[in-house]
């Protein structure tokens, strides 16, 4: 078989898969990349303390950026009322979530998205919760301060954001949490 033939059997198979509908709910990633954390789940009394920290109220809209298996938005989605939505690069994490989400009974109240969290639109966020690496908090910072309304809070497991202060820290097993609100001059 020629290479020009291979090359039009390859490229006719790539645009039959890209153009096959998906069955989940969640947009598939605009990029496929590396992580830029591994991931590690975050205990639920940490989880616990960083939705009660952050004041998490009904009907408020809730982004974890770096997801993973969903437990802090299906968490505050089952106990505070809040709307969830996951973000996470890895389709393995999304699809669990998903699966966590369906037996907690939270599936009308949260969505897992497959995308990189620094194109991610957080204009509605009430409350951003993260569990990265020090580095990638210093990189999202400005678009969080940057998109994030004022009164809107920002959470963070382990992490602080360099010279931004927090509002508040607490600990929790060990293990710290930050908490910033945003104001108009952050």
């Amino acid at each position: 078989m020629t290479f020009r033939k291979l090359l039009g059997i390859a490229c006719c198979a790539v645009l039959t898969v890209a153009c096959v509908p998906t069955a989940s709910a969640a947009p598939a990633a605009q990029e496929s990349r590396t992580p830029d954390v591994p991931y590690v789940p975050t205990p639920q009394a940490v989880v616990d303390e960083m939705l009660k920290l952050a004041q998490v109220k009904k009907g408020e809209v809730l982004y974890d950026l770096g997801s993973g298996d969903g437990r802090i938005v299906v968490t505050a989605a089952k106990k505070y009322g809040a709307k969830g939505t996951g973000i996470d690069i890895n389709p393995e994490r999304i699809r669990e979530a998903q699966e966590n989400a369906r037996k907690a009974g939270v599936t009308d109240q949260v969505r897992f998205i497959e995308q990189d969290l620094f194109q991610t639109d957080l204009r509605d966020a009430d409350v951003v919760t993260l569990y990265l690496l020090p580095s990638v908090n210093l990189k999202l910072r400005p678009k969080l301060q940057s998109d994030l309304k004022p009164g809107a809070r920002v959470v963070s497991h382990s992490f602080d954001m360099g010279d931004w202060k927090p509002d508040k820290t607490v600990e929790v097993d060990g293990r710290k949490i930050y908490l910033w609100v945003i104001r108009k001059s952050n």
